[in-house]
């Protein structure tokens, strides 16, 4: 397995599915079977302030002028992680399967264990180099993508450690400068490396547009839609490059017909699309994202991306990060900021309880030290902060600030 940060976290996410990102290797009759993965516990502490109206997945949803604060012991935005991967190469086709399992670290109430487990990857590949290849399963959505597997905090904790606790993971950034590209049944093709030139299309699991309080009632009127009539559509196209001056450039979109809402629109269209960049030279990493969707939500695909009766609502997510690697020791040192913005359709202004935008940021800064080459060190600072402004009442301001000490593995 490659020993720098970047390849680990990018092998963690997408299956350690090739041998240049192999990790413990078996040959097996005409397979070769990889098993790799992922560990990490991470000890965080969260202090909340301002009013008690935030979200309960960013963190903020405990305020109301208290000091109220929580501890946790939990993973961070990777889930402990464990997959198995298999390749062949059949009838002039390269042939491959992933199956992972995802279980969380953290416990509920005394004498309970809870089914905090995921299995967020079950499919098989088939293609070849001269053409590209074709996925069937479950796996990482193709639609914004690119922005977490470029989020620094993929390797820590970020935001939601302490309204996500008992779950198999934190947030990281999701929700505060991008959406969650989630894990997603899918049928997708994927082209060959054209001289750092690829894209990715496919058609993913469609899914209901959904109500979701967060904290507060006065966003939360989303109809659950229809039942999987129409699936999504995804893609992505990027290029990257390698150098001096090294970096990868990106764009992605997705559209899905949703239906089944009250009222005379019964149906309309989520759509989104974004654009990212990353550049690093002599150490320093930049990366720059911005992403912009009619209907899709904010922070989870299709919640609260429109009002009941089938109204969308726009929305954007952009996020800045800078890193440094000290050379020598190779401990990554970074700060980013991002932010999240619903804007209210003209009838959500217009209702008693009229709102007109929510919007959700979070800066963090963080170290990351590789103690040895599997083995990371992990201590982030994240302040979170959900502003709901609504029309005649007072708006809701909820903030939380959160410390998080730890480590991951990657084997």
């Amino acid at each position: 397995m490659k020993t720098t940060i970047k390849l680990a976290v990018a092998s963690a996410l997408v299956a350690a599915a090739s041998s240049a990102q192999a990790g413990i290797t078996i040959p097996a009759g005409d397979w070769t079977l990889d098993i790799g993965g992922v560990v990490n516990a991470y000890y965080t502490t969260t202090k909340y302030s301002g009013d008690n109206g935030g979200t309960a997945a960013l963190g903020t949803v405990t305020g109301n002028g208290e000091n109220a604060s929580s501890n946790n012991i939990t993973t961070g935005l990777l889930p402990n992680y464990l997959s198995v991967s298999g390749k062949t190469r059949q009838n002039d086709l390269d042939v491959g399967f992933t199956i992972s399992i995802n279980p969380g670290a953290s416990t509920s109430n005394s004498g309970v264990q809870t089914s905090n487990q995921e299995n967020r990857q079950a499919f098989l590949t088939f293609g070849d180099k001269s053409w590209g290849s074709i996925k069937l399963g479950k796996d990482l959505g193709i639609y914004a993508s690119d922005a977490i597997l470029n989020d620094m905090t993929l390797l820590g904790v970020g935001g939601g450690a302490g309204g996500l606790s008992g779950n198999t993971t934190t947030l990281g950034r999701i929700g505060s400068g991008f959406m969650y590209a989630d894990w997603k049944s899918q049928v997708a093709y994927s082209s060959p490396n054209w001289n750092g030139f690829s894209f990715t299309v496919g058609l993913t699991q469609g899914w209901n547009a959904v109500n979701a309080a967060e904290g507060t009632t006065l966003i939360s009127s989303a109809n659950t839609g229809r039942s999987g009539a129409s699936s999504a559509y995804e893609g992505k196209a990027s290029y990257e490059w390698a150098g001096d001056v090294s970096g990868k450039v990106w764009a992605s979109a997705i559209s899905q017909r949703v239906s089944g809402f009250a009222g005379a629109i019964g149906a309309d269209r989520a759509t989104a699309m974004d654009i990212g960049a990353n550049v690093n030279l002599a150490g320093f990493g930049l990366t720059a994202y911005y992403g912009q969707g009619d209907g899709i939500g904010q922070t989870f695909q299709l919640r609260n991306g429109f009002d009941a009766n089938g109204k969308s609502r726009d929305s954007d997510q952009w996020y800045l990060q800078g890193t440094y690697t000290l050379p020598g020791v190779g401990t990554k040192l970074g700060v980013s900021y991002g932010e999240s913005t619903l804007d209210a359709n003209s009838s959500d202004k217009t209702q008693a309880n009229g709102w007109s935008e929510v919007q959700d940021s979070m800066w963090t800064v963080g170290a990351y030290h590789p103690l040895t080459k599997h083995l990371n060190l992990v201590a982030e600072y994240s302040e979170s902060e959900r502003e709901f402004d609504r029309v005649a009442a007072s708006s809701i301001d909820a903030k939380a600030k959160t410390v998080s000490l730890g480590a991951i593995l990657f084997f």
